[in-house]
């Protein structure tokens, strides 16, 4: 017999049966839909986290000291990170193209009757470039801010907002800690990052933020929470990395390199792609699980169907059908339900994720690939489980099969 017939054939046969039909693919249905969708939130986690962190800055690496290492610098064991440091890194690390050193303090901040609780960031001019911010209105702090401790502020997008609504900020006066600062320059918006909010800044100069706001000098210097560092390019992060650690070992007068923490976008990122691979893998092993439940649905239905049709087998064969041509048309029917499943899976797997990222803006990205697998998978699943079933239709004495005819 010819394809088009078989074809022809497993298409009535299927369609005879409507509801058995739509119950069988059933399984494949729900299994190709949790593919595309599962791949689809994972693809679009992915890409948000290479999004996230190229806003963070591709060369960008953070220095600051582990847990235990501040436990003994509190009770006087040891130093704390101090400018001092940075001041080093800029002198004896010639990968280094800027350095930002940052103090954080949390605050009361004050204009007219709105009030905020904010973090305020002590800093000097380098922190615009390190972090990757631009300015959206007046001007960013300099170095004779800093030289000063002149008491400038320049506001995050959301602070600005909160505080302003649509009033020019520029040159107006806030309260931060009872002092009066004057409001040189906004940031452009930015967004989050990793759930941490870029648009609350509120940035002073660090000397300012040490001898106004902080107070409290450490006996080794301006004491700090963090340094962050641009590296010339994306190359030469590993070697700023190695020339860090062993400077910060030196000058803190340890040997425990886990005293010293240093995290660079690339091992950030390498831990987001872990976690983001164990998400996908545990989704995949789900949407398999899927899948080959479906295809068991298929050869158990499949069987039913061979049981049911003994007399048409039976006559087929008297009239001169192979047992090829019985194994070809129960196999196509097998691969028609996989398919047909898999087809409508994907259509409700594909509308779920548009409807995700336009109704809960939940980041996602359609992988092409992963459609044309899944439907490859289904076909082989639908080939896979109908065999059995074929062959027992194939192997059918017609006198046995025709015996209650």
């Amino acid at each position: 017999m010819r394809l088009s017939d078989h074809l022809k054939m497993a298409t009535s046969s299927l369609l005879s049966h409507k509801l058995r039909s739509s119950l069988t693919m059933l399984g494949i249905m729900i299994g190709n839909a949790s593919v595309i969708s599962m791949v689809a939130v994972g693809e679009g986690a992915r890409q948000a986290t290479a999004e996230q962190f190229q806003a963070l800055g591709p060369n960008v690496l953070f220095v600051g000291l582990s847990s235990t290492r501040v436990s003994r610098t509190l009770s006087s064991e040891s130093k704390p990170l101090l400018l001092e440091d940075a001041e080093a890194m800029e002198t004896l690390i010639p990968d280094l193209t800027h350095i930002s050193p940052e103090i954080h303090i949390n605050q009361l901040i004050s204009y007219q009757d709105k009030v905020l609780n904010n973090s305020i960031i002590g800093t000097t001019p380098d922190y615009l470039t390190v972090r990757y911010y631009e300015i959206e209105q007046g001007r960013f702090i300099n170095n004779i801010d800093v030289r000063r401790n002149k008491r400038v502020v320049v506001l995050g997008a959301e602070i600005t907002e909160k505080l302003f609504k649509n009033k020019n900020p520029i040159g107006q006066q806030i309260r931060i800690k009872n002092n009066s600062f004057e409001v040189i320059g906004t940031l452009a918006k930015k967004g989050s990052l990793f759930d941490s909010n870029q648009d609350n800044k509120v940035v002073v100069p660090i000397t300012t933020a040490q001898h106004q706001l902080r107070g409290g000098n450490s006996p080794y210097g301006i004491s700090l929470n963090t340094i962050a560092l641009l590296a010339k390019d994306q190359q030469s992060v590993d070697t700023v990395k190695f020339q860090v650690q062993n400077l910060m070992l030196l000058r803190h007068g340890t040997t425990r390199e886990n005293d010293i923490k240093i995290f660079s976008q690339n091992s950030l990122l390498n831990m987001a792609k872990k976690t983001n691979a164990g998400l996908k893998q545990m989704l995949g092993a789900i949407a398999i699980i899927s899948l080959l439940v479906g295809g068991i649905g298929i050869m158990n239905i499949m069987l039913v169907s061979v049981k049911e049709r003994t007399e048409e087998i039976g006559l087929r064969k008297a009239l001169g059908a192979s047992p090829k041509d019985i194994l070809g048309q129960f196999v196509l029917e097998s691969i028609l339900l996989a398919t047909c499943g898999s087809i409508i899976g994907i259509t409700v797997g594909l509308s779920g994720v548009i409807i995700a990222d336009l109704f809960f803006s939940l980041a996602t990205s359609i992988s092409i690939p992963s459609v044309i697998i899944s439907v490859s998978i289904s076909g082989s699943v639908g080939l896979f489980f109908g065999v059995f079933p074929a062959q027992q239709a194939a192997k059918l004495d017609p006198i046995i099969a025709l015996k209650n005819y």
